[in-house]
């Protein structure tokens, strides 16, 4: 089975958007979308689920927040179990899946398994035609180990260029005053760039990236006329902003794709192309975890798909959209208006496709809507006068409806409380 990439015009049609948007009063009733209710008497849900995130909802930076420990427990019964499915979607990359579940277990004091969790990488895996390339990987944390798993057999780093060709990074004078002038002529050209989070050194993997996008990859022969279209470039996570445990939100790798794309057209005065943009908003993202979400109903024992998700996040260029385009996405399905496969990125200044291979658990039986629920305790406040747009680039332009949450609630626990009055969920 395989997936494309398709261009902006495949997915942004016009349509009329129902007005969902509901003032910030708690866990308010009665919107149109959310009427189907289930039998209480079945103690494990067998028509709808929660998809949540992660900074912002249930963590600020390493401290989980109070709301997120009283939601579990009424997530999982007396022995553990959860009585709904629960996956977690977050655009953070710089951990392994396992890394990631034995941290939400250790703060929620619920067992939550790896197969629980969505990384902004997670559908990298599906991108098989990258997977023998030698790829320069760019990111934080044990980026090797997390490219290994995902399938990748021949990566190299941004460090592992610096070594190679000490002299292209020389921003850092301390660095310049010590580095050898030795280069590596044997290096390997690199076929394609994976953009996983943001590095610690944006210098160094600005300078150097660039380098690698103008040269198509071949950093001791650059071509004497700019390559372009470049080398393939995919990119996970379009946070431009999340929220740790400062006051005020914090640059995000959004932050860092935006100075990279700036960059880029300055020096070259084009557009620089993603081959594919994954993590939250885009639907290919959405589509995986719908997919782990209808297995964990599986494993909790629930017959038939999970008809409903109901997704809680704080941000509303990431969280919301991405919720709602996938809304929008099931919607056309059922109507048989959707269009052939789903988009890995919006890629409206390029026409590149790329088949992706699925894998077996990615062909699950999907959801038939999925509902958006903004919390405000992250990224959005609804005091604050900041409603700014910042979704990505090759996102834009964006339905204003795309943006508007069919819920706006305090916190996490006031959401799953909503959504079990809803669905009659006791």
């Amino acid at each position: 089975m395989a997936f494309y990439l398709l261009p902006t015009k495949s997915l942004f049609q016009p349509r009329i958007i129902s007005n969902v948007f509901t003032k910030c009063i708690g866990p308010a009733v009665g919107s149109n979308l959310l009427h189907r209710a289930i039998s209480s008497t079945n103690p494990i849900s067998s028509e709808f689920g929660f998809m949540f995130d992660i900074d912002g909802v249930i963590v600020r930076g390493t401290e989980v927040l109070p709301a997120a420990i009283e939601s579990f427990k009424k997530l999982v019964d007396s022995n553990g179990k959860f009585r709904v499915p629960v996956i977690f979607v977050t655009n953070a990359g710089n951990n392994l899946r396992c890394q990631k579940a034995q941290k939400l277990t250790d703060l929620l004091g619920v067992k939550i398994s790896q197969e629980q969790v969505v990384m902004a990488h997670s559908p990298l895996k599906m991108f098989k035609l990258f997977h023998n390339k030698r790829v320069l990987v760019s990111g934080q944390g044990p980026i090797r180990e997390i490219s290994k798993n995902l399938g990748f057999t021949n990566v190299c780093t941004v460090e592992d260029i610096r070594k190679a060709f000490p002299v292209l990074d020389v921003v850092d004078q301390k660095k310049r005053e010590n580095m050898s002038r030795k280069i590596d002529e044997k290096f390997p050209h690199i076929e394609a760039v994976v953009l996983m989070q943001e590095p610690a050194e944006w210098d160094s993997a600005l300078q150097l990236i660039i380098d690698v996008l103008m040269t198509n990859g071949k950093l001791l022969n650059p071509p004497a006329k700019l390559p372009y279209p470049h080398i393939p470039l995919l990119a996970c996570n379009m946070d431009l902003q999340w929220m740790a445990e400062a006051w005020m939100p914090r640059f995000g790798h959004g932050a860092f794709l935006v100075c990279l794309e700036e960059l880029y057209k300055k020096i070259t005065g084009r557009d620089m192309i993603y081959t594919a943009l994954i993590g939250k908003p885009s639907e290919l993202t959405m589509h995986h975890a719908d997919n782990m979400c209808q297995l964990h109903a599986r494993s909790l024992g629930v017959h038939g798909s999970v008809k409903r998700i109901y997704f809680v996040g704080d941000n509303l260029n990431t969280d919301i959209f991405g919720a709602n385009l996938y809304h929008r996405y099931l919607t056309r399905q059922r109507s048989g208006r959707s269009v052939a496969g789903i988009a890995a990125a919006i890629t409206g200044r390029g026409a590149q496709t790329c088949e992706l291979e699925i894998e077996k658990e990615d062909v699950n039986a999907s959801a038939e809507e999925c509902h958006s629920i903004l919390v405000q305790t992250g990224v959005y406040n609804a005091s604050s006068d900041t409603f700014s747009n910042h979704s990505p680039r090759d996102f834009l332009p964006v339905e204003e409806g795309l943006r508007e949450p069919a819920f706006c609630v305090p916190d996490v626990l006031r959401a799953v409380e909503l959504v079990f009055q809803q669905e009659k969920f006791y």
